[in-house]
């Protein structure tokens, strides 16, 4: 195992491959939409592909993203937590999760490839630059951030969102294991309380709840919720312990099926009826569409990490090489996120200045839907390399230096 490989592994966790790859999946998901919007869609919604929606609103990714994070995070506090169940029968201290190494571990996690963009992207508008400005390091999803002035940046806004979240995951995770999971619910109902007044305050309040800690907090606390029913209410164990490292028994591939099948449908109906992309500022579904897509994707991630089956059990050959596959996608997941707007940059200014340059735009044979995939597949493939070199030069030198926490 390279150096790189077992720095993606936390010291606080074991290592789960079924998350790593549903952090592929939400990279991938962004990284498709972006280029077929770039490319063919032109950011406009696409009603009559509802049956695509996963890729008309792939965006979606974000929210997955983020749901995991819930997840993952609210299951290694468990871990920690039944792991320190004998230290405190015997009467030693209480087990806490401490604040400040997790708050460090997160620092290492993102700031060294967060910073390496945000500073490119001030780079590139250095003559409107002004001083600031460095401030939009913590609200890159606010106002006039440098990241969102350029497409090969852009989908920087969502650090600012995630690391909120982790401020305040160790106090989330207290309450939520001494109180029970009706506390992220009360906590949820309170957000669909204050995102309801900021829907009829806010002049654009679809691109309000989309972009800020109000829309998408939920999902966080839903991530969360998900991980404490799936190991303390689903699954009966005979004690903390085996509940915290087992979880739910395992589920029939069918419920797996059956979760993809429910997001593949809620993704059809944003995108025939609520796209991000219509002109209307303000559409009543965004209200409460965070929390369900949410939902969604909680069923994904719970199916998925506890299925009794496998991949490779699934398709054999094929089904070993796509798991190993998945497993490095979640690997270079975040690089994967943060780069790949930068590949398409670079293939769109590139074409079209060729093509100037030639004075005639060569016609690729095939309907554009055959164009799309292999534009995509061209797209994956850059986008895979430059994310890979940007993990083991940029990020696993850092992640090395984590510690424990729980």
């Amino acid at each position: 195992m390279s150096s790189s490989t077992f720095a993606a592994h936390s010291p606080n966790f074991p290592w789960n491959p079924r998350l790593a790859h549903l952090r592929c999946m939400a990279a991938l998901l962004v990284l498709a939409f972006h280029a077929f919007h770039r490319f063919f869609g032109l950011w406009k919604p696409q009603p009559q592909a509802w049956p695509m929606g996963w890729l008309a609103e792939g965006h979606t990714g974000v929210s997955l993203f983020f749901v995991l994070s819930g997840f993952l995070f609210m299951r290694i506090a468990l871990h920690g937590q039944a792991a320190h169940e004998p230290a405190q029968s015997a009467g030693q201290q209480p087990w806490r999760l401490d604040y400040w190494r997790f708050v460090q571990n997160r620092v290492l996690r993102i700031a060294p490839l967060f910073l390496v963009v945000f500073f490119v992207a001030i780079s590139v508008g250095r003559d409107k630059f002004a001083a600031q400005d460095v401030l939009y390091v913590l609200f890159s999803n606010l106002g006039q951030a440098p990241t969102s002035n350029w497409f090969m940046t852009g989908a920087a806004w969502t650090i600012s969102v995630e690391f909120t979240f982790y401020l305040a995951f160790p106090f989330l995770a207290r309450f939520a294991m001494a109180q029970g999971p009706g506390y992220l619910l009360r906590l949820v109902g309170l957000l669909l309380l204050f995102k309801l007044g900021g829907f009829l305050a806010s002049e654009r309040p679809t691109h309000m709840l989309y972009s800020t800690l109000l829309g998408r907090m939920d999902q966080f606390l839903i991530g969360m919720l998900a991980a404490l029913w799936s190991v303390q209410g689903w699954f009966a164990a005979s004690s903390l312990k085996e509940r915290a490292t087992s979880g739910l028994a395992g589920v029939h591939g069918g419920w797996v099926l059956a979760a993809l099948v429910l997001m593949w449908a809620l993704l059809g109906a944003q995108a025939h009826w609520a796209s991000y992309f219509l002109p209307q500022p303000r559409q009543w579904a965004w209200v409460l569409w965070p929390t369900v897509e949410a939902a969604g994707w909680a069923a994904v991630i719970v199916a998925y990490a506890h299925w009794r089956g496998s991949l490779a059990g699934l398709l054999g050959r094929a089904g070993i090489w796509l798991e190993r596959m998945l497993e490095k996608g979640g690997e270079i997941s975040f690089s994967l996120y943060l780069w790949h707007g930068l590949v398409i940059f670079l293939l769109d200014e590139l074409w079209h200045r060729w093509t100037v340059w030639l004075g005639w735009a060569p016609v690729w044979p095939g309907p554009w839907q055959l164009q799309a995939l292999g534009m995509g597949a061209l797209v994956l493939v850059l986008s895979w390399g430059v994310a890979t070199w940007s993990y083991r030069t940029i990020e696993a030198p850092f992640l090395q230096l984590r510690r424990r926490y729980v």
